[in-house]
């Protein structure tokens, strides 16, 4: 699947006009990633297309978390950000995508997920490139959440 949806009024800002917003997200995931290559970034009326070469999926559903997570994104078509199938001997990542809800911290949803809420650096360490600050999450803003 190629379109990812995400809350347009909540994130990092990046950019006024609409006319800013695709160099400054190809920007932001520059700067924000490695891994990835010939990153293009088009973006109209809320929508961004991200095209590029990822290492893996894992760096790949990361440039999609970061590109959705700018203020003013709400979907993020990433049909062309490709990333090669694991290897046989590669164990698959298991993780799972969460929206933040309102009432929630890292502490909660790390109870949630794995029964005990300190264990929220976890999360916050598989989000880093996404979550600046562990005590500052907002609603409507979608993490990884670790499952292995």
């Amino acid at each position: 699947m190629g379109l990812f949806d995400f809350a347009k009024d909540v994130g990092r800002q990046l950019f006024d006009t609409d006319a800013e917003a695709a160099d400054n997200i190809k920007q932001h995931l520059e700067v924000k990633m490695t891994g990835i290559k010939n990153i293009t970034v088009d973006f109209d009326d809320g929508v961004a297309t991200v095209c590029g070469d990822c290492d893996n999926q894992k760096t790949r559903e990361m440039a999609i978390l970061i590109a959705g997570n700018v203020k003013g994104v709400e979907k993020v078509i990433a049909d062309g950000l490709t990333a090669p199938a694991p290897k046989p001997e590669e164990p698959e990542s298991k993780d799972e995508i969460y929206e933040i809800k309102s009432g929630d911290t890292l502490g909660k949803i790390a109870k949630q997920f794995y029964g005990s809420a300190g264990k929220y650096m976890r999360i916050f360490e598989a989000n880093r490139d996404v979550i600046e600050n562990p005590d500052r999450i907002y609603p409507g803003q979608k993490i990884r959440i670790p499952l292995d």
